[in-house]
């Protein structure tokens, strides 16, 4: 009862978030194409400086919300993943197998498709990791959606499925979109970790000692070329999740205190900060363009087949079995669903073509919008068709 009810509370609030995300998108859209652009534009521009001593950051607003406010949301996707790992549906080898390869092909087709629309203009392969990510509140949201007509299991697949597809980012950031790297932050970044581990296996429980050695590190993080928000999931998984005595599990509390924040208001402005694409001069061929059509055919295309042909390959090998009280059809609905891209992808995407440097900053947004609203549309529809209405769960 504890895990049903522990999943229940995520889901709803994950399904509300997603609905939130789609409001905040839509109104960026529409601001950025009226007489009020250009307060939008003034808004992301405005510069912020935060510094103490010879320490200072100064960055556009923009930024500091992609840099520094999504790097709260990592920690909250860290501190997800490290709970279900020891406690959750990670902890069990045979429940991980199913949507572990599902997310396994969702994150390689999209890729391997975007490389074949885009293997001759090498400028713009930096983006073969846009279409490989899935917006977990904004498909649970969708998926929310129908209600009772799709069994919990089929909700706690897609939940896994894209708690693992977030890992697969989180560690594609790390690998792929480091640069110029600082060898002295990283020497200090290195120490606040040794910091944090040495708190943990010392039993510290206070959760002040953690966020406070975890804001000098996301600092050095910063400074040192590989991406801030990665210091969020290193804070993470250094914080304790059980504890000696009868105390709070200090992860459970961190979790319960940030979910509503990230979701109600940290991805919400995410979405608002960055999915005001301009429509002015917007033409077919604006769709058609090698960048955004290959991000648009990955998160569609790709996401479906991939996730649909390992979920599928996976079953008829005998190595896992459908979600119970699920059939295929609402299966492939699902991974027509893990398409929608939206909050990663416009993430990996400000990494891979940087707004000032990369002549295709901006176009990525046109195919993650794209794709990812057909994935919704289209997702949605099938699901609701290959479902019926259930008893509640």
């Amino acid at each position: 009862m504890a895990l049903r009810s522990t999943f229940t509370r995520f889901f709803q609030m994950e399904a509300a978030s997603g609905l939130l995300l789609i409001a905040a998108a839509a109104l960026a859209l529409i601001i950025n194409n009226s007489p009020l652009s250009s307060i939008y534009s003034a808004f992301l521009d405005t510069p912020v400086v935060a510094g103490i001593g010879g320490v200072v950051i100064a960055k556009p607003a923009l930024l500091w919300i992609n840099d520094g406010l999504m790097a709260l949301f990592f920690l909250l996707i860290g501190l997800e993943v490290k709970r279900e790992v020891l406690e959750g549906q990670l902890a069990n080898p045979a429940q991980i197998v199913l949507p572990g390869a599902a997310a396994i092909g969702g994150m390689v087709v999209p890729a391997l498709l975007y490389w074949f629309i885009n293997r001759d203009h090498p400028d713009a392969m930096g983006g073969w990791a846009i279409p490989m990510a899935t917006d977990i509140a904004f498909a649970l949201g969708v998926l929310a959606l129908l209600g009772k007509r799709v069994p919990t299991s089929l909700k706690l697949f897609l939940m896994t499925l894209a708690i693992i597809d977030d890992l697969g980012a989180i560690i594609v950031i790390a690998v792929f979109y480091s640069t110029d790297l600082s060898s002295q932050a990283l020497l200090l970044a290195g120490a606040c970790i040794v910091v944090l581990i040495a708190m943990n296996r010392l039993g510290v429980i206070k959760l002040a000692p953690y966020l406070l050695v975890g804001l000098v590190l996301w600092v050095c993080v910063l400074k040192s070329g590989v991406h801030a928000t990665l210091a969020g999931v290193t804070l993470a998984f250094c914080i304790p999740l059980r504890t000696r005595n009868a105390e709070p599990s200090p992860l459970r509390s961190l979790e319960h205190t940030l979910h509503p924040w990230v979701g109600y208001a940290i991805l919400p402005l995410f979405a608002f900060a960055n999915a005001g694409v301009p429509l002015a001069g917007v033409t077919l061929e604006s769709f058609t363009h090698h960048v955004p059509l290959g991000i648009a055919v990955g998160l569609l295309v790709g996401k479906t087949l991939g996730v649909f042909g390992l979920a599928w390959l996976t079953i008829k090998l005998g190595l896992a079995r459908l979600p119970g009280g699920a059939n295929w059809g609402q299966v492939f609905g699902v991974a027509i669903l893990c398409g929608i891209g939206f909050t990663m992808s416009l993430f990996v995407g400000s990494l891979a073509f940087v707004s000032g440097v990369s002549e295709y900053a901006g176009e990525d947004r046109m195919g993650i919008l794209t794709g990812s609203i057909l994935a919704a549309l289209i997702g949605y529809g099938w699901t609701r068709m290959a479902s019926k209405p259930t008893s509640p769960d």
